[in-house]
C-alpha cells in the first residue's frame, strides 16, 4: 500500500468563476520523487500553493504529513510549513546578497544557531548541489543552471521533509537540465526527502520520476511513469509520447 506523505481528497478549487480543480483526489508517496505534469493552466503550480496553505480550496482536504492544511489556522500552518522547502521557478535569490548570505538568511531568521554553525550548514548544502566555490558570488554572476542549484541549496537549508519544486528546468539547455535532474535525485537519495516537482518536461519526467501525476481535462492519471506510458489510456500515452505536450 502506498505511504502517502501528501494527499489531496475530493478537492475543489476555483479562482473567481474559473474552475481549477473539481473533486481532485491524488497521492504523493513518502520519500520519493513525484512529478506533476499537465498542460498550461491545468493548475500545477496551484497544487504547490495549496500544499503550503497559501490558497484555500472551496471543498475537500489536503493532508500534509497527516495535517489537513485546508482546516488549519495561520498559527497551525506555521508548524506545517517548517516541514516544507520551496525551490522557486526563477530561483528567487536576493540579488544584493551573496550566495552564502542567501542561504544563511533563513537560518539567521530562525535563530538558535551560531555563525559558525550557520557557516557549516551553508557550506554543506552548497557542496551537496555541486557549488562548493560559489558562496562569495552574487546571483547575477551565476549561470542559469547555477542559479537553480543555489535555489535548491537554499530550499533544503533547514532540512525540510517535503520539497516543493516549481519548474526546475525552465530556461535551461539540455546539459544543464540533466545536471539539475542529477542533483535533485542525489539530494532525494541521500536525504530521503519527499519531492513534488511541477514540470512541463516529459523526457526529464520519464527519467527521474518515481511517481507521476498527470493533470488532464476533468480528471487525473497517476502511477509509476513506465506503467502510465505503456498503459491502455490513449490520452495518457499520447501526452507522455509528446503529442499533447
Amino acid at each position: 500500500m502506498l505511504d502517502a506523505h501528501v494527499e489531496f481528497s475530493h478537492l475543489t478549487m476555483a479562482f473567481g468563476s474559473r474552475p481549477i480543480f473539481a473533486d481532485l483526489s491524488c497521492r504523493f508517496p513518502r520519500g520519493q520523487v513525484s512529478v506533476v505534469l499537465g498542460g498550461s493552466g491545468s493548475g500545477k503550480t496551484t497544487m504547490l500553493r495549496l500544499i503550503g496553505g497559501l490558497v484555500t480550496p472551496s471543498a475537500g482536504g489536503i493532508l500534509v504529513d497527516g495535517d489537513d492544511v485546508a482546516r488549519l489556522s495561520e498559527r497551525e500552518l506555521f508548524r506545517v510549513r517548517r516541514k516544507l522547502g520551496m525551490m522557486f521557478q526563477g530561483g528567487a535569490l536576493l540579488d544584493s546578497m551573496t550566495v552564502y548570505d542567501n542561504l544563511a538568511l533563513p537560518l539567521r531568521e530562525q535563530g538558535g544557531r551560531s555563525e559558525a554553525e550557520i557557516a557549516e550548514e551553508v557550506r554543506d548544502r552548497l557542496a551537496a548541489v555541486g557549488l562548493p566555490d560559489a558562496e562569495g558570488l552574487l546571483p547575477g554572476q551565476l549561470s542559469g543552471g547555477m542559479v537553480k542549484r543555489a535555489a535548491l541549496a537554499r530550499a533544503i537549508i533547514r532540512r525540510p521533509t517535503i520539497l516543493l519544486v516549481d519548474e526546475p528546468f525552465s530556461g535551461l539547455d539540455p546539459i544543464s537540465t540533466r545536471r539539475i535532474e542529477s542533483v535533485l535525485l542525489e539530494v532525494n537519495r541521500r536525504s530521503g526527502i519527499t519531492m513534488l516537482v511541477v514540470s512541463h518536461d516529459v523526457p526529464s519526467t520519464m527519467r527521474m520520476a518515481d511517481w507521476l501525476m498527470l493533470l488532464l481535462p476533468g480528471r487525473v492519471a497517476e502511477g509509476e511513469p513506465g506503467a502510465l506510458a505503456h498503459g491502455a489510456d490513449p490520452e495518457v500515452t499520447e501526452f507522455l509520447a509528446g503529442d499533447a505536450a
